[in-house]
């Protein structure tokens, strides 16, 4: 569990259990039958909703095909029971391992996708496998009644057991949808929903973070799947993997609020009562209409509230809290990093004849140079002389056409973001990459936990970097509310929690007033104090003569010059690929 969130987590929880006896003791007084029926719906369609938040509204992933598990678990249960004998009871959890297993077999694939590629293939899933059960005889699957011992069979007369069973299984999706919120794994994901190529800067693996996040989800909208079968008693294809199967959890959760703890549950108590009542009184002479209620709803949240109820009314109405001020680092260390394990004036990094080419474009071409432990190397060049280009191919952002990178002795290229980052290299980018709706804290324990520190050492690294950017007042404060200069200085943070040897750093400076930019300046001198290790890229001339140890000067992708400061600025084919042959020769004149 994070640092921090324990409070939060009693408190959820304390809500939750209120609701879950709210409402029972509300439906106690329901004697209508189908009235009862909607009762038990609104809680087992909100558990489907929370499946399919964990995975698209946390992690971000956009599903169009979630019937796909509900589907699964909705057919595991009766077909189980028909073939083997086995008791729902039992074929539940069968189908939240069957949903499982579906999810790591859909997932190997379609994570190679992204966007609304990913979005779209979702979709052709229940598809697929609905045509494929109506071609094996499915078309209606009934649950056999055993009145000789039905509770056995989970078989009630009284309706409103049902809705027990319906309740009890949201609340252990919603403990399961808590404990992942305020855990590593919910930050994971927030981080990946957010901006994914900053995760995976900051250390986290996406592909394995969503992949863990789509099997949970799968289990959960599975056991949904198999608790409504019991409900309904009969399933069909269309029931079970329908379209509008897969636009439910869709909805409901954009109407409550996409990765909002409430969101689905909201969007369920509003959402199923009114489809089902609309379509009960209105069908005969209205078909379809809960579709065209499904589809003014999507209409009314983009225009009215494209956030969802949950995060607009507290937005609107709740104003945010005054951040608490974390505390200052702990007294071990802010001293030497384990970068100074390497005796300075040691080459860290070393480069040789890297290139890589975008079609007839040679974006970085036959680059060698080395930085030594404890060094600040400016890498400066005029615009599209590849300097990001460089940092991509460094970092494991682009794949290198030849040449060789090492760390430590240790091949940087052939390795993925997050592996990179695992070796010791923290990366800032051009444009900041933040996690807007985090709190600052949050933003830079994003890059701890990447790093693999236990909870409590991530939180220690995250305060202890903070402080060593100047930003530990602002901990609290979404990263969406923070200043150019502070956002700057928060990747720089985030960087550091990683504990990382090396930093590559692509216009930090960017944007920053000449006040700003000596304190920014004023933070890299303490960390080339500490030992750290610095490749910055920067236009700003006279703040690199300040920092930087030593330049490298691209131009077209290769090598222009190389040297200390004051005799590379003073180079004529510097000055020319800077200032163009038209100004030196009125110079020269």
């Amino acid at each position: 569990m994070r640092i921090g969130t324990a409070g939060n987590l009693r408190r959820d929880l304390t809500i939750l259990i209120g609701l879950a006896v709210i409402y029972l003791a509300a439906s106690w007084f329901v004697p209508n039958s189908y009235f009862q029926l909607i009762l038990t719906l609104v809680p087992i369609w909100a558990a489907f909703g929370v499946s399919w938040n964990i995975l698209s509204g946390y992690g971000g992933q956009l599903s169009f095909g979630h019937a796909s598990f509900f589907g699964i678990g909705g057919y595991t249960v009766p077909l189980a029971l028909i073939y083997w004998d086995i008791t729902p009871w039992l074929g539940i959890p069968l189908g939240i391992v069957m949903g499982g297993i579906a999810a790591l077999i859909i997932g190997t694939p379609t994570f190679r996708l992204r966007g609304h590629y990913f979005a779209l293939s979702m979709l052709a899933y229940p598809l697929a496998i609905l045509y494929f059960l109506q071609y094996l005889g499915f078309q209606e699957v009934s649950m056999p009644m055993h009145r000789e011992a039905p509770i056995a069979y989970l078989e009630f007369s009284d309706p409103y057991s049902y809705t027990i069973a319906a309740v009890g299984l949201l609340f252990l999706a919603m403990l399961v949808c808590l404990l992942i919120e305020n855990s590593r794994f919910g930050l994971a994901l927030l981080a990946i929903r957010q901006n994914e190529l900053a995760a995976e800067a900051a250390g986290i693996d996406s592909k394995t973070w969503k992949m863990r996040a789509l099997v949970v989800s799968g289990m959960i909208a599975a056991a949904a799947g198999g608790l409504y079968a019991c409900v309904q008693l009969v399933v069909t294809p269309d029931s079970m993997f329908g379209m509008l199967v897969s636009a439910q959890p869709v909805v409901m959760t954009l109407f409550g609020g996409v990765a909002s703890l409430w969101g689905p549950i909201i969007g369920a108590a509003f959402l199923v009562p009114l489809s089902k009542l609309l379509d009960a009184y209105a069908s005969d002479y209205l078909r379809g209409i809960q579709g065209v209620v499904y589809g003014g709803v999507v209409i009314g949240i983009i225009l009215l509230a494209p956030d969802g109820l949950f995060w607009t009314i507290r937005d609107r109405f709740f104003k945010p809290k005054t951040p608490t001020p974390i505390p200052p680092p702990r007294a071990a260390v802010i001293g030497k990093t384990q970068a100074a394990a390497i005796a300075a004036g040691t080459p860290l990094m070393e480069v040789s004849g890297l290139s890589k080419s975008f079609g007839g474009l040679r974006a970085v071409s036959n680059v060698s140079f080395s930085i030594s432990q404890g060094e600040i190397l400016g890498i400066i060049g005029p615009n599209g002389a590849g300097k990001t280009t460089l940092f991509n191919l460094l970092n494991g952002v682009l794949s290198s056409d030849e040449g060789t990178a090492t760390l430590a002795g240790e091949s940087m290229l052939g390795k993925k973001v997050h592996q990179v980052c695992h070796m010791g290299v923290g990366r800032t980018f051009q444009v900041v990459r933040s996690f807007q709706r985090l709190p600052l804290i949050d933003n830079v324990i994003v890059g701890a936990y990447g790093a693999g520190l236990s909870d409590q050492d991530a939180a220690d690294e995250a305060v202890r970097a903070l402080h060593r950017t100047g930003l530990a007042a602002q901990a609290g404060v979404p990263a969406g509310q923070l200043t150019n200069k502070q956002l700057r200085l928060m990747e720089l943070a985030r960087a550091l929690a990683g504990r990382p040897r090396l930093l590559l750093l692509d216009e930090t400076l960017a944007g920053l007033g000449r006040e700003e930019c000596d304190d920014v300046l004023d933070v890299l001198n303490r960390l080339r104090d500490e030992g750290m290790t610095i490749g910055i890229i920067e236009h700003t001339m006279h703040a690199m003569m300040r920092i930087a140890d030593r330049f490298v000067v691209l131009d077209h992708g290769a090598v222009l010059a190389a040297g200390l400061p004051r005799i590379v600025v003073e180079d004529r084919s510097v000055i020319e690929a800077y200032l163009g042959k038209k100004w030196l020769a009125k110079q020269d004149a």
